[in-house]
């Protein structure tokens, strides 16, 4: 089953996906207003077992970012073999993984357009795998690092590349640009470690594929990132992990290709789904 937050006829809701339409869940569970709510609570299973049987509730709607509640977004840099040997110094893995964090606010749904700002042409994107943190932990093992995660969701880590290069020891401001990004379009709960020790990352742009690559193959796999982050912060379930993007983005190609109004861009990850939007100029 999937979970997702969408809005119809300008009210916010959450529920579950169907070929049909929504099903909305929000009035079956008072106590959690939101999609996060449910996630912090360990509320999935009790969504899975509410949705069963009810009928469509919703037929028009739009996706809005997943979990627009969310506190925490982490982001794993440089995390494939490919993207790391892109670097001038990188043809060493690197010890410890590179962090920096993303706002909800530069996040949008699925199907809306991702937002190009006057500041700079260089909107790209970056295919990822996100993880959703279900259970709390501080110094969590690598052996025990999937029983913390809740569900899996996709990213479209949009960057303002100039931006990211603006100063020396950090890519802040070029990770946050309002709605530069997407995420979504809906949450999968995890159950099995198939669902990410198999999957495959796919990004296509106006139907070209641009990155392809397997989860398996990052440098420093998704059970190490949750170590690794839970060493110095306690995770707390809704944190979300942006696990890293494979070679092939925009500024890596010969010459560059930045994202141009009307552009399609698509994430394909095997078992979670595609999340799709456009490009459009920011209106000021």
């Amino acid at each position: 089953m999937k979970f997702a937050t969408y809005t119809s006829e300008g009210q916010t809701h959450y529920g579950a996906v169907t070929d049909g339409g929504m099903i909305a869940l929000g009035p079956h569970f008072p106590q959690w207003p939101t999609l996060f709510d449910a996630v912090q609570a360990g509320g999935l299973a009790a969504l899975e077992q509410a949705a069963a049987g009810q009928p469509v509730t919703h037929t028009e709607f739009a996706y809005e970012m997943v979990l627009p509640q969310t506190r925490r977004i982490l982001c794993v840099g440089v995390n494939f073999p490919d993207r790391n040997a892109e670097y001038k110094d990188g043809s060493d893995q690197p010890k410890y993984m590179s962090l920096f964090p993303r706002f909800a606010s530069g996040f949008t749904g699925h199907d809306q357009p991702l937002i190009r700002p006057p500041e700079s042409p260089q909107l790209d994107y970056e295919g990822e795998v996100a993880i959703v943190i279900g259970k709390a932990g501080r110094r969590i093992t690598e052996a025990t690092a999937y029983d913390h995660i809740a569900a899996l969701t996709l990213c479209n880590e949009g960057t303002i590349r100039d931006w990211v290069r603006h100063a020396k020891f950090n890519v802040t401001q070029g990770k946050n640009w309002d709605n530069s990004g997407a995420m979504g379009p809906w949450l999968v709960p995890f159950k099995d470690a198939a669902q990410l020790d198999g999957a495959r990352i796919i990004t296509r742009v106006n139907g070209d594929v641009r990155q392809d690559d397997m989860v398996s193959r990052m440098m420093h796999p998704i059970r190490r990132e949750i170590a690794y982050i839970s060493t110095f912060m306690r995770l707390e379930p809704g944190d979300i992990i942006v696990t890293g993007t494979p070679t092939g983005s925009g500024a890596r190609l010969d010459p560059p290709q930045f994202l141009q109004p009307g552009d399609v861009v698509e994430v394909e990850v095997n078992g979670i789904g595609t999340l799709r939007n456009t490009i459009a100029d920011e209106e000021v």
